[in-house]
Parts: structure tokens; sequence; C-alpha cells
């Protein structure tokens, strides 16, 4: 697998969360929300889950992106625990974790 930037990798993983776009949230909230779906799925499992979005439901999949990409920007600079190494290592978060 490729190396991806941080901000993809938290971009799929909060689209892959249960947070919706109608949800005003905070740094803390966006934050939590990554970490939790990459905990869940790991990045090749929210990788997944958006390519099926995409697969099924094309237009609102789109969508959700879009507002998953914007919402991760203000994140800039301030990665996610474990994001960056991550995304340096193209490993997923079950891999950090060998009990999950």
């Amino acid at each position: 697998m490729y190396p991806r930037s941080v901000h993809a990798l938290q971009a799929d993983a909060l689209f892959a969360s249960a947070v919706q776009r109608s949800d005003d949230l905070s740094t803390g909230q966006i934050r939590r929300a990554v970490a939790m779906a990459l905990d869940a799925y790991g990045d090749a499992g929210c990788a997944g889950r958006v390519a099926q979005e995409f697969g099924d439901h094309p237009e609102t999949a789109a969508v959700r992106m879009r507002w998953a990409r914007a919402t991760v920007a203000v994140l800039e600079g301030q990665p996610t625990p474990g994001t960056r190494r991550l995304a340096a290592s193209g490993r997923s978060a079950r891999h950090r974790n060998p009990a999950a």
C-alpha cells in the first residue's frame, strides 16, 4: 500500500465515522471521531467503507467526502494521535494493536 497523507487518512476516518454533517463539531470531537473510526476499522477499513459508499451511493458519498475533507482541514498541523504514523507506515490501526 502506498503512503497516504494524514489529511486523506483523517477524511476517510471521519467519513466512516458515525458523526453527521449536521453535527456542530469541536476540534476535539473531530479528533475523537477520527480516532474512534481508526480504532474500529483501521485505515484500510475506513478506505473500504468510503469505496463501498461511493459504489452504492455516489451522489451522497461525494457530498459526505467534501464535508469530511473540509472538516478535517481544521486539524491541519494537529494530527489525531497515531494518524501521522499510520499514514507514513501504510499500516492499519489493527496492526498497531494485535489484540484488536
